[in-house]
This record gives structure tokens, C-alpha cells and sequence, in this order.
């Protein structure tokens, strides 16, 4: 028999492979100071475009004051226990009131972690008759959630309405012989890596001709879409055919947590029987009360989503105009694409932080195929126009050097020190 620990120190994996050298730069870096569009990592004040703090409420005095006051009034502990035994209180509905309400559903249900949430919801809802149809770019949560799936799973191509059509003729003709179960369709709001919408739209207008219902992921687009910020389905006009509408609160709202809203009996179901809540502690009475305040100054200041997209529109046009590759987004996610090597998008990744000040995300092989570079930025409300002029003069400059085979290195350095 073999040891199971010793399995695992065989390979760390793709990317832990490089854990000694990446560990504190690549990975797991530490910025410090107060959340904004600057922050300091390794002593250097950078222009950051890593947070998803859309709407610039990290640090809003309101909110400062309100997470402070509660704290002070109630603890981290209170409410103890799980919401089903005795975690529960007046806050805790409230909130799920006023999401519903902003969501126009008729209910919704909280829950600690969006990435726990989402799963533990697929969970819940299908069983093993069940076939569940997802999109092929959702996002690590949804996979998972789908890996405690014991039924089938269609997966079609990535806003590919064709295929989903097909899928869901393939999910219909295994209904039918199995005579039992139902289809799930699971996509996205907005793609948190391309940053275009979901199709969601299309996909309602396909339950004219098949029976299913949908769940939506929209963690980047609660907040940031739509006339009053509802989302990807206000957005599109089409919130009414989403069936269940899940977002975290760590994004837009700059916070933890997530909910699920829907028709009150469904969300009801979810409820007592959603294993992930039932049996874990009740988010602490501070952070939902500030999340009280949060969709309160989401709903009642639309200037800092002008804000947003204000500096989302300054950066994407100027990266266009310097030539840049963004893709296909329509929304304020910022992916930047580009041709090179992992050892050049490491020397590159370097170049940017260290002489021209600039932290932002960057994926590489193997979660991209090899010879490829994709740089995400995320814009916020916080960000200046100062912030946007820095960064796409850094970008212009190193790309000029990567295309000149400047960064051409042969392993990543040793940047764990």
C-alpha cells in the first residue's frame, strides 16, 4: 500500500511545481496598506489592477464607519451556530428581503462563500436523474459543484448557442429514456476571465422549445450591470427567465458572502436542505449588517458604477487604440491578450512591478495553451485617470520589449526571498 502523502510529494502540481522561487511574487503576494487603486508590495507603492473592488466600497467612509460600529455592538461571534439551529436574526432576513427585492425575485437565501455556495446550491437542487447542461468556460466553483454531480453533464462550447442547442436535444433524449430527472442549465452573467456577458438571453428564449430551468452565476456582473445595478439579466433585459440568480458579495460589494435568489418555495426547498449552510456557522451579525449598507449605497449612489465605467471605457479604448488585443469583453473586465513563453510573461510580469510600478494578474500555460499570455485588469471606481496613464504607457513599452524577444529568460527566477 502506498502512503498518500507521499503521492502528493511526488508532484505539486502545475503550479506548485513552482512554489520555492514564485512563493510571495507570483504567488500568494502581499499587498498592504489601505484597499485602493495604489497599494504597496515589497516596499514599492504599485497601481494595482487585481482587486474586484468595483464599485470602490472597500473603503467608502460610510461603510468604514458602519463595519466599525458593528463590530464594536456586536462581536465577530454573534449569532453562534448555524441559521437553522441558532445563527438566525432579524438582519440576517432582512437582508435577504432587500436582495430579493433588488434582484426581483421573490426570495433569496445567504450563504458564507460564493465558492461554497454555488456548489453546495448545484448540490442541493439535482439529483442523480438529473442532467445538468453548463457552459464550457464557467468558472472553477461551477466545475466543482458539477464534480458532486452523480448524474450526466453536457458541457457546450463557450456562448455557443448552436452547440447549447445541441446539448440540449442530447439532455432532452436522455430525459425522455431515462423517464425521470429534469435539466439544470448553468452559465455565467459575465465571464470573470474574457469578461463577455453570458448569452443569457438566447438561452431563455430556448425554453420555448425545451423544458429546463436556469441558474446563473453573475458574481462580476451584481453591481456593476444593469440600469439599476441588478445584474447581467436587468442587463439583457430577460431577469425574469433566470430561475435561480446567485452572486457573492466579494466583489461589487467588497465583502463576504453570497445569496441565492428565486421563486419563494424553491428557495425555501434550498434552504432546508442545502448541507453547506445547515451545517456550518451563520455569517457573524458585523459583516451582514455591513453588507445591509453595502446594497444600500449600491442602490442609492449609481455614480460610482458611472464611476466604473467611466475608467473601464478610458482604459479599454486606450489599449485598443496602442493596438492591444482585449477580446471580446462588454463589460469592465479588461483581459489583455498576448503572444510569448511562460519565462518571458514571468520577465515581463517583473518589468512591470519593479520599474514601472504596475500589479496586475496574469495567466499563462497551463491554464492557457502554451505561447500565450493573458493579462486581467480589473477597473474600478477608485482608479484615476492618472492610474490609467501610467499603466498603458508600462503596457506600450513592455510589449515593445517583449516583441523584441527582450524578456527571453530561462527560468523564472528565484523571487521568493
Amino acid at each position: 500500500m502506498a502512503d498518500i502523502f507521499e503521492r502528493l510529494l511526488k508532484s505539486y502540481g502545475p503550479i506548485g511545481q513552482h512554489r520555492e522561487r514564485a512563493h510571495g511574487y507570483f504567488a500568494f503576494p502581499k499587498l498592504e496598506g489601505e484597499i485602493d487603486s495604489r497599494m504597496t508590495f515589497r516596499g514599492k507603492q504599485m497601481v494595482v489592477w487585481s482587486l474586484n473592488n468595483y464599485l470602490g466600497l472597500a473603503n467608502h467612509p460610510e461603510i468604514r464607519k458602519t463595519d466599525a460600529d458593528a463590530a464594536a455592538k456586536y462581536g465577530l461571534a454573534l449569532p453562534m451556530g448555524a441559521r437553522m439551529m441558532s445563527g438566525n436574526s432579524n438582519f440576517h432576513e432582512q437582508l435577504e428581503a432587500e436582495l430579493a427585492a433588488f434582484e426581483s425575485k421573490e426570495d433569496a437565501i445567504l450563504m458564507n462563500f460564493g465558492y461554497q455556495g454555488i456548489m453546495s446550491a448545484i448540490d442541493a437542487v439535482c439529483g442523480r436523474h438529473d442532467v445538468i447542461v453548463y457552459d464550457a468556460e464557467s468558472h472553477a466553483c461551477i466545475i466543482d459543484g458539477l464534480r458532486l454531480h452523480p448524474g450526466h453533464r453536457y458541457v457546450f462550447k463557450h456562448n455557443d448557442i448552436e452547440d447549447f442547442d445541441k446539448q440540449m436535444e442530447r439532455a432532452t433524449a436522455l430525459i425522455e429514456k431515462q423517464k425521470a430527472g429534469g435539466i439544470l442549465v448553468i452559465t455565467e452573467g459575465v465571464f470573470g476571465m474574457a469578461g463577455d456577458q453570458g448569452k443569457l438571453k438566447e438561452i431563455i428564449d430556448l425554453k420555448s422549445k425545451y423544458e429546463f430551468r436556469l441558474l446563473v452565476d453573475d458574481a462580476h456582473g451584481f453591481g456593476t450591470l444593469g440600469k439599476t445595478g441588478a445584474g447581467a439579466g436587468e442587463e439583457q433585459g430577460c431577469q425574469d427567465g433566470i430561475d435561480l440568480y446567485f452572486s457573492t458579495f466579494a466583489k461589487s460589494m467588497a465583502s463576504i458572502g453570497a445569496f441565492l435568489a428565486g421563486d419563494k418555495a424553491i428557495i425555501d426547498y434550498i434552504r432546508y436542505n442545502i448541507r453547506s449552510q445547515i451545517f456550518a456557522k451563520s455569517l457573524p451579525m458585523p459583516i451582514v449588517i455591513g453588507n445591509l449598507k453595502r446594497l444600500e449605497l449600491l442602490q442609492t449612489q449609481p455614480e460610482l458604477k458611472e464611476r466604473l465605467w467611466s475608467n473601464a471605457m478610458k482604459l479599454q479604448k486606450g489599449l485598443k487604440e496602442r493596438g492591444f488585443d482585449i477580446g471580446n469583453t462588454n463589460t469592465m473586465v479588461t483581459p489583455v491578450y498576448m503572444k510569448g513563453g511562460v519565462e518571458e510573461a514571468t520577465a515581463m510580469v517583473m518589468d512591470l512591478r519593479e520599474n514601472y510600478h504596475i500589479f496586475c494578474s496574469i495567466v499563462v500555460y497551463p491554464v492557457i495553451p502554451k505561447g500565450h499570455i493573458i493579462y486581467r485588469l480589473i477597473p474600478t471606481a477608485a482608479h484615476t485617470d492618472q492610474d490609467i496613464e501610467e499603466t498603458l504607457t508600462a503596457f506600450s513599452e513592455t510589449k515593445a520589449k517583449l516583441d523584441a524577444g527582450a524578456y527571453k529568460v530561462e527560468m523564472i527566477p528565484d523571487m521568493a526571498g
